[in-house]
C-alpha cells in the first residue's frame, strides 16, 4: 500500500518520501520537483525504479511535476514518458503511465477520441466519462477535445454511423451536463420515477424512448441517481429490473449499462475490472481506463466490492492475469492506492 515516511534533513526541512512498496529503489520527494524531474530524465529506460512512486502522486503533484519538467528540460514530461513507454510496458502496448500523468480532462479527451475511432465504437468508455464526471469537468473535456483534435465531441457522437442506441443516450447525457440544476429535488425524483414506470413496465406496449431520453437530458447525474432510488422505494425493486421486464429492446441493453454506472459505480467498476482480466477476451484498455480514472475517486470502495463479489483481492487477480514486470507493478500500485 502507498504510504509516506517523513525525514528531517540537515537543513531542518521536512522531506516526504512516498513509499508504495519496499523494493522501490528511487523515491520521489514531494517538495523538490526539480530533483524528481532529474530522476525521471536520467532514468532513461529504467523507469521500473520510479513507477510505484509515480503511482502515489496526487493530481496536483503530477501537474506540478509536469510543469517543472517542462521548465527545466523544455519538453513535455508526457512526451518523455511515451518515448520510453515501449520499454516500460514490455509487450503491453498500453500507455497507462502517460494517461496517469495527464490532467484528467486531457486524459478523458484522449480516451473519448480513441473510443470514437475504434472499428466498433467503445460506447462504455464514453458512458463512463459522461456519467462519472462532474459537469464542470465535462466542459473541460469538450474544450480539451476541441483544442487537441479540432473537433466537437458532441458532434462526433451525433455523427456516428451506423446509428446505435448508446448514441441517443450519450447525446442526452451530454445535454444534461449543460442544462441541469445543481441541487437535487426529491419531488422531481418521484415524478420522474413514476414517468419511467408508466412508460416501461407499467405500459403494455414498447417503451417510449423519448420520455427516457428527456429525463436523461434534463437531470444531473446526482438527480438521476435519486430518481432511481425513488423508483426502488415506490415500486419495490431496482429500475434495472424494470428494464428487464419491459419492452426496451436494444435500447434497454444500452440503458442498463448507464443506470448501473449511475446507481452503483463501485459495483460497476469491480465487474468491469474482473471482466477485463478474467473475461472471454482480456481487455487491457478497459483495465487501464478503470484503474487510471478511479484511482483517486473510489478505489477503496471498488476493492471492497471486488473482494465481496469475487472472493479475491483485486491486486491478486491483476497478478494472475498480467505477466510479471514493471507494467504489472504499476497497475497493482494504482489498484492498491489509498485515496
Amino acid at each position: 500500500m502507498c504510504g509516506e515516511t517523513i525525514y528531517l534533513n540537515q537543513s531542518n526541512h521536512f522531506i516526504v518520501f512516498h513509499t508504495c512498496y519496499p523494493h522501490s529503489f528511487l523515491t520521489m520527494t514531494s517538495h523538490n520537483f526539480e530533483l524528481d524531474c532529474k530522476k525521471i530524465h536520467d532514468s532513461l529506460g529504467a523507469l521500473s525504479q520510479l513507477i510505484q512512486s509515480l503511482a502515489c502522486l496526487t493530481q496536483l503533484e503530477r501537474q506540478q511535476l509536469r510543469e517543472t519538467y517542462k521548465a527545466v528540460y523544455g519538453e513535455d514530461l508526457i512526451s518523455h514518458l511515451q518515448r520510453y513507454e515501449d520499454v516500460f510496458s514490455s509487450t503491453m502496448k498500453c500507455s497507462a503511465l502517460s494517461l496517469w500523468m495527464l490532467d484528467p480532462h486531457e486524459r478523458d479527451a484522449i480516451v473519448a477520441r480513441e473510443a470514437l475511432q475504434q472499428d466498433e465504437t467503445n460506447f462504455k468508455a464514453l458512458v463512463e466519462i459522461f456519467v462519472g464526471r462532474k459537469s464542470s469537468h465535462v466542459l473541460l473535456i469538450t474544450q480539451a477535445y476541441h483544442n487537441r483534435f479540432r473537433r466537437l465531441l458532441d458532434q462526433d457522437i451525433i455523427n456516428l454511423d451506423p446509428p446505435h442506441p448508446f448514441q441517443k443516450i450519450l447525446v442526452a447525457l451530454a445535454a444534461s451536463h449543460k442544462a441541469h440544476q445543481a441541487d437535487v429535488n426529491h419531488h422531481i425524483s418521484k415524478c420522474d420515477a413514476i414517468r419511467l414506470y408508466e412508460t416501461g413496465e407499467g405500459n403494455l406496449g414498447a417503451v417510449d424512448e423519448a420520455v427516457v431520453l428527456e429525463i436523461l437530458s434534463k437531470r444531473s447525474i446526482p438527480q438521476l441517481n435519486l430518481t432511481f432510488l425513488s423508483y426502488k422505494h415506490i415500486y419495490g425493486h431496482d429500475y434495472t429490473k424494470s428494464i428487464k421486464r419491459g419492452k426496451y429492446g436494444q435500447f434497454g441493453k444500452a440503458l442498463m449499462v448507464v443506470v448501473k454506472c449511475i446507481c452503483n459505480p463501485a459495483q460497476y467498476y469491480a465487474k468491469a475490472l474482473y471482466t477485463s482480466i478474467k473475461g472471454e477476451k482480456r481487455d487491457i484498455g478497459s483495465l487501464v481506463r478503470a484503474l487510471v480514472s478511479r484511482a483517486e475517486v473510489d478505489m477503496n470502495d471498488i476493492r471492497r466490492v471486488f473482494k465481496e463479489k469475487y472472493e479475491k483481492e483485486l491486486a491478486d487477480v491483476i497478478c494472475e492475469g498480467i505477466p510479471p514486470g514493471d507494467y504489472r507493478d504499476f497497475l497493482v500500485a494504482l489498484a492498491t492506492r489509498s485515496k
